[in-house]
């Protein structure tokens, strides 16, 4: 791995001006983090190489060593940004009390299932690369997604069929795993079927995230805004 480069070592002074850069207007780091992007998940991680995501954005790559220290950087920064949006809605939906427990939760697994599999890359499937698991670079991360499943879980708790666990945390947790683990697994779909529709794919894990859980609610029904629930906030 090329992380030879120490933390001392990068980001000192400015970087030589590089002729191999594209001129698409984008920073260099959001170059570097689009060919990161695009190699993990069509090569695959371990097959990548800096030199090769270096090149893909256009650049030297000692150029991309004075923005990024190696692939974990590159990777562990890619993870947080598929997390970081869904964490600041669950944020908002856990206060926002007009809204009823059930239609916030059905709002959080449809708008994460569209921030995993809404972009360019599938970069949802990146959760299954054995180094995320246990690597102190993504430590953040993993932190960061327990954070988001806590979300899930209090929100859980706080619906009628909750309600119907209390005092079986056992039995709330384990319902929640299961909301959790369809809102993440529907990425592994898409990658199968990347022609479907993102919004009918969220729409429909939403609503099957709310059966396992054991809601009974339509969030299709108008919200406090009069806008469907999916869209109120």
């Amino acid at each position: 791995m090329s992380g030879a480069v120490g933390e001392g070592a990068r980001r000192v002074g400015r970087p030589r001006a590089d002729q191999r850069r594209p001129d698409s207007g984008r920073p260099p780091r959001e170059e570097l983090l689009g060919a990161a992007a695009e190699l993990f998940t069509v090569r695959g991680y371990a097959a990548t190489t800096t030199r090769a995501v270096a090149e893909l954005a256009g650049m030297r790559q000692a150029t991309m060593y004075h923005y990024f220290g190696g692939k974990e950087e590159l990777l562990a920064e890619l993870l947080e940004s598929t997390v970081a949006p869904s964490l600041v809605l669950a944020r908002r939906l856990l206060a926002a009390a007009d809204l009823s427990a059930e239609r916030r939760l059905w709002e959080l697994c449809r708008s994460d299932v569209m921030q995993l599999c809404g972009g360019p890359h599938d970069l949802g499937a990146l959760y299954l690369l054995p180094e995320v698991g246990c690597g102190e670079r993504f430590a953040r991360f993993r932190q960061m997604r327990a954070e988001l499943r806590e979300s899930y879980r209090v929100l859980l708790r706080g619906t009628d069929a909750g309600a119907e666990l209390a005092g079986d945390a056992a039995g709330l947790a384990l319902r929640n795993d299961l909301v959790f683990g369809l809102v993440e697994g529907v990425m592994l779909i898409h990658r199968s079927d990347p022609g479907r529709p993102v919004e009918s794919l969220a729409t429909a894990t939403a609503d099957a995230a709310l059966r396992i859980a054991g809601v009974p609610l339509s969030p299709q029904a108008p919200g406090p805004s009069g806008t469907p629930a999916a869209q109120a906030s």
